[in-house]
């Protein structure tokens, strides 16, 4: 069950990254202004994070199977559309239904948090996060080798019917979680939503760990956004293909999830945050600090990826650990508000990024990105010796 939730959260995720190689393509093919194609992956990440705000946190009101199949089922009829739009319009409000249908991701990761045995629940947490983690790392150049074999409307007919046949399997496979039956105490949907801020404003945790977490997506959107554009130019000359192979090696990053996982269920928290933070410092410094040849340097970007991919992920899913050890009725808006904040700070790190290499380069890339950690590490030392989480 663990494993076949964590497949889940990453094939779903993985529908969040699939148009960003491909933004070319589809503009010509849909006739959108080159100036609006970043609109692409802007609906795609607002209509996620709206997903957050406004559906997540009704799994703590309804019966999560069928709110996950439901969801699914959107995005599989979004998908479909997707491949087949003509108009730029229809194309990016495809883009943007695709964004809110996938945060049936963030209602599975807290089922399987209710589902775990508390002395287990952070290895359980930290399984299904590598899955996300895998989604999000291995979207990008999945989509690109799909469309360089076929076209950019393939990934999307794929997608569209993995997702209904997901939707099936779990329909099948997972367990019914009604909150009523569970005990959670129960709110009239505009009643949810307002607890949100209330939840936001009365949880030191959920607040820290979202700041932390903020800074680490923020320095990982920076890096995956601009990264392949310092290896097509001539400093590293690498085609679409050898970008691919690079995302790929960054996948071994989310390795650290179920270990970073099985630390937080042994009280190891605290260390385990520093850790990754000093490591996310390190990965974007190294690069900025030391030079040599180009497969010298092409060889410490791999190594700088990997370890900013596992400290992205032992830092989230530490996070969601403490979050899931509070009241169990409040999981699923406490994943929300975590993950909306944390999805903030990827967008701010994918402009930022984009700018800075335009402006002043792979260099300023670099010192940019340096900044989200550093800021996470001067929260961290605000931490008492004995936090909450």
């Amino acid at each position: 069950m663990v494993w076949l939730m964590a497949t889940a959260t990453g094939l779903i995720v993985a529908n969040l990254y699939y148009a960003q190689p491909l933004i070319g393509p589809i503009s010509q093919a849909t006739g959108l202004h080159p100036g609006a194609a970043g609109l692409i992956v802007t609906l795609t990440q607002l209509g996620y994070c709206l997903g957050m705000i406004f559906i997540v946190p009704l799994g703590d009101l309804v019966e999560n199977r069928r709110l996950i199949v439901t969801a699914l089922a959107g995005t599989a009829c979004a998908l479909a559309v997707a491949a087949f739009s003509t108009s730029a319009v229809l194309f990016l409000a495809a883009m943007f239904c695709i964004g809110m249908g996938s945060v049936a991701a963030q209602v599975i990761v807290p089922f399987a948090s209710h589902l775990a045995r508390p002395e287990t629940r952070g290895q359980t947490v930290g399984t299904v996060v590598s899955g996300l983690m895998l989604g999000i790392m291995l979207a990008r150049p999945v989509a690109g080798l799909v469309a360089d074999a076929l076209d950019w409307h393939a990934i999307f007919v794929l997608s569209a019917l993995v997702m209904a046949g997901l939707a099936l399997l779990l329909k099948r496979r997972l367990p019914q979680r009604d909150p009523a039956q569970a005990g959670a105490a129960q709110h009239t949907y505009p009643a949810l939503l307002a607890s949100l801020w209330y939840l936001l404003k009365t949880t030191p945790i959920l607040r820290r760990r979202a700041a932390y977490q903020f800074c680490m997506f923020g320095a990982f959107s920076l890096f995956w956004t601009t990264v392949p554009l310092i290896l097509a130019s001539p400093a590293f000359g690498l085609s679409q293909s050898g970008i691919a192979l690079f995302a790929l090696a960054g996948v071994a990053g989310a390795l650290a999830s179920p270990v970073a996982g099985r630390r937080a269920d042994q009280g190891k928290s605290r260390s385990t945050t520093a850790i990754a933070l000093v490591a996310a410092v390190l990965s974007l410094a190294v690069p900025l600090l030391v030079h040599g040849g180009r497969m010298f340097e092409l060889g410490l970007l791999v190594v700088a990826a990997i370890v900013l991919d596992g400290a992205v992920s032992a830092s989230l899913v530490t996070g969601q650990r403490a979050l899931y050890a509070l009241s169990a009725d409040v999981r699923s808006r406490l994943n929300g508000l975590y993950m909306a904040i944390f999805f903030m700070g990827g967008a701010l790190g994918s402009s930022a990024g984009g700018w800075m290499y335009a402006h002043h380069g792979w260099q300023g890339v670099l010192m940019t990105g340096l900044l989200f950690p550093a800021a996470g590490m001067l929260v961290f030392a605000t931490e008492r010796v004995r936090p909450a989480g």
